[in-house]
């Protein structure tokens, strides 16, 4: 068996639901958003929205993901993804002659939103991926944006070869009016421990004797849920069947994305076997050679710090957090980064601060430097 089904009851203990052969729908890309026309009103362009609006006649030009932070006066309060946004058309504002009026066109996702729309909203662009975002200007509205939208259907999940424990065996037996909220798929390594978790919904749509018999049954989820990792990652999740990672860098080899989905795996990891009390002082190696992105960043920190496989934080804030003790690891120590030059031209673009003056590198540099490490750079 190579998967849990486990619920946690209202004292976080876990009851087990099930174990599993295998899993059909694990590896899913999410289902685009319905795409959409928006105008990105009084548009002050930077980054890549610059680099576009300076090319002449241009149109259909890819930006892909934006992120849209709505701002009061000290914070954001909401953010929007527009998915695969493309410029469709520009023109100067009129109001403005130095602020443009920007057509887009994109898929439009609702992260997050903690407060009500501020009364004189303000509008930070951002594009890349969530790890590695760079400034692409703001506005002062975006037409189009504040509108009801459908939720995307739920796309099912089908648990092969299931040995059904109780409670989910009364669910197969009257699959259609049954519904138990949600429970986490645990995902075993070869030598049974857990690789990793995904939220699963215990609406179960059907069930019938498994193919591989037994007394087994192939059940159909109505929801595989929406963090399943794209197909793309299915070698990577391979790799780490095998166990975690003995060797470094073995996370080198891959890009952006694939390193993403290494440092999602360390989260996993890092609790097997418990951790130990931190310690402190010392001197640790940084191999700087594959720092080309953040993500590389903090596989190639954790892997200094802890090890092949470990996990330290895999972005900012996170990262912020280990400092603080609890993942192994707490200053003062000294961190020696070879080839530091590396991720200082590769992150010169990258900043996490938009107000800020300095890069991705720069700002991990001053905030490992306040916590009480001291960085040689080599």
């Amino acid at each position: 068996m190579k998967y849990l089904l486990v619920q946690e009851d209202e004292d976080g203990v876990e009851q087990l639901w099930g174990r599993c052969a295998g899993v059909e729908g694990l590896f899913v890309d999410p289902v685009p958003p319905p795409r959409e026309v928006l105008t990105l009103r009084g548009c002050i362009p930077d980054g890549v929205l610059s680099e576009v609006l300076a090319e002449p006649g241009v149109s259909f030009r890819g930006l892909g993901d934006v992120c849209v932070e709505v701002w009061d006066d000290e914070r954001p309060v909401q953010w929007w993804t527009l998915v695969d946004a493309v410029v469709v058309a520009h023109q100067r504002h009129s109001g403005d002659r130095t602020r443009y009026d920007i057509v887009l066109g994109a898929g439009v996702r609702n992260e997050e939103s903690f407060f009500e729309l501020p009364a004189t909203p303000r509008f930070e662009l951002f594009a890349g991926t969530t790890v590695a975002a760079a400034s692409a200007g703001r506005c002062s509205a975006v037409d189009g944006l504040f509108k009801p939208r459908a939720e995307p259907a739920p796309v099912p999940m089908e648990l092969i070869g299931c040995e059904a424990a109780e409670p989910l065996l009364v669910g197969t037996q009257r699959p259609r009016r049954w519904t138990r909220g949600w429970a986490d798929l645990l995902v075993l390594d070869r030598h049974g421990q857990v690789m990793a978790s995904r939220s699963v919904g215990l609406a179960v749509t059907g069930a019938r004797p498994s193919v591989l018999g037994d007394g087994l049954e192939d059940i159909t989820l109505t929801d595989g849920g929406d963090d399943r990792p794209s197909p793309a990652a299915r070698s990577i999740w391979a790799e780490w069947y095998q166990g975690p990672p003995a060797a470094p860098n073995r996370w080198a080899p891959y890009d952006s994305q694939g390193r993403a989905v290494w440092l999602d795996l360390t989260t996993r990891a890092w609790r097997v076997p418990a951790p130990r009390p931190d310690r402190s002082g010392g001197e640790y190696h940084l191999d700087g050679r594959f720092v080309t992105d953040v993500p590389g960043l903090h596989c190639a920190i954790a892997e200094a710090l802890l090890g092949p496989g470990r996990y330290f934080g895999r972005e900012w804030n996170a990262f912020k957090d280990c400092l603080c003790g609890g993942f192994g690891v707490v200053p003062p120590f000294v961190l020696t980064w070879h080839d530091s030059e590396v991720a200082r031209r590769a992150l010169a673009d990258v900043v996490e601060d938009p107000h800020g003056q300095l890069s991705y590198f720069e700002e991990i540099l001053q905030l490992l430097e306040q916590r009480g490490v001291t960085v040689v750079l080599r």
